[in-house]
């Protein structure tokens, strides 16, 4: 149901000449979606496979999301490590459609995830520090997970195996927490919110046209140049937030779960610590007093919570602090899915932050 004519192939010259179909695509999340519609913009509209405000660590999907994968030609994920539930899905549904694992893409920023509730030991080279000149991907490479973007990464072997259940609820289980969340994420890993750094949004962007081009030559001029206008869309949003955030870059500030190190990377923040080592793991009390003290010790300026998460946690750690509230969401559950998604993320984690009172 997604699949249409370009508007422009309508009126080709010539006798019989054939209108070029352009390939049905779905992606995985909503930041995905919005990469991907923009560079379909004006010719064709992806499906959305998992919706805002779901967790993208356990979805059940609905029977059209299903469909849009059985449907589809190709297929863009971040990849398991964000979305394991997926993976089984997409072979099953979408083992014809050519499937695109972001992470692996080549020029991608892939980061370790940060250990422990305090992250103020953790400091990353200097390469990283500023992501706000997009210009040059080469000084990454040591750090990324290099794949070629075309290759078929549905199944992992090495996260086979893993029971989902081993550790769900067990609040006192501190050795748990701190190596893998309820559904066998391994924290000592890759993190998986690598959308959250606008240069590897501008490089899926490249990976995203060349895909389509690749299925629909007819329509490769389109896909490239609206790659090139999302990156420069992209480029003015950051000067944009980066102007907005910079009364804010010396401060601390504490996150409801350590998301956000890609946007701490790309706009020159610094996160004191988590709250949750991940969404899907309830922190223990050990670690809740961990990082009161760590708001009282470095005069936390605000302490972020999300919408999907229990505020009263939050609350635990302010209490008796000078220290401000607000809500960040990685996913941006309320905002429209579409080609403008990405940079209405952007903005919107932007003045989140620098809004904080």
């Amino acid at each position: 149901m997604w699949k249409s004519g370009a508007a422009a192939a309508g009126l080709l010259a010539g006798a019989g000449a054939a209108v070029a179909e352009v390939p049905q695509v779905a992606a995985d999340i909503a930041p995905v979606h919005g990469l991907v519609a923009r560079v379909m913009q004006g010719l064709g509209e992806p499906a959305l496979v998992m919706p805002p405000g779901a967790s993208p660590h356990g979805y059940a999907m609905r029977p059209s999301e299903a469909r849009a994968l059985d449907q589809a030609d190709l297929v863009f994920w971040l990849g398991e490590p964000l979305t394991p539930w997926l993976a089984g899905p997409l072979e099953e549904l979408a083992g014809d459609a050519h499937r695109v694992e972001l992470l692996a893409a080549e020029g991608t920023v892939v980061l370790p995830f940060r250990e422990g509730a305090r992250f103020e030991a953790h400091v990353h080279d200097e390469e990283h520090e500023d992501h706000g000149d997009h210009d040059d991907h080469a000084g990454h490479e040591d750090h990324a997970q290099h794949g070629d973007g075309h290759d078929d990464h549905a199944d992992h072997d090495g996260l086979e195996g893993h029971d989902h259940e081993d550790h769900a609820g067990e609040e006192g289980h501190e050795g748990h927490e701190d190596h893998a969340d309820a559904h066998g994420h391994d924290h000592e890993g890759a993190d998986p919110h690598a959308w959250l750094l606008p240069a590897n949004a501008q490089v899926w962007l490249d990976v995203i046209a060349e895909e389509l081009a690749e299925h629909d030559p007819d329509n490769a001029a389109a896909y490239r140049a609206n790659a090139e206008a999302g990156k420069q869309e992209i480029a003015e949003t950051v000067a944009s937030v980066s102007a907005v955030l910079e009364p804010f870059r010396t401060k601390p500030f504490i996150v409801f779960h350590d998301a956000y190190q890609y946007f701490e990377q790309g706009f020159g923040l610094r996160a004191a610590g988590a709250i949750s080592l991940s969404d899907a793991v309830k922190p223990s009390p050990a670690r809740v007093a961990e990082i009161r003290d760590v708001v009282a010790d470095l005069k936390v300026a605000c302490v972020f919570s999300e919408p999907q998460f229990n505020p009263g946690l939050v609350a635990t750690v302010l209490d008796g602090t000078a220290a401000g509230t607000a809500v960040l969401d990685p996913l941006g559950a309320g905002l429209e899915p579409g080609p403008q998604f990405y940079p209405a993320l952007l903005q919107e984690i932007g003045a989140a932050i620098a809004g904080c009172k």
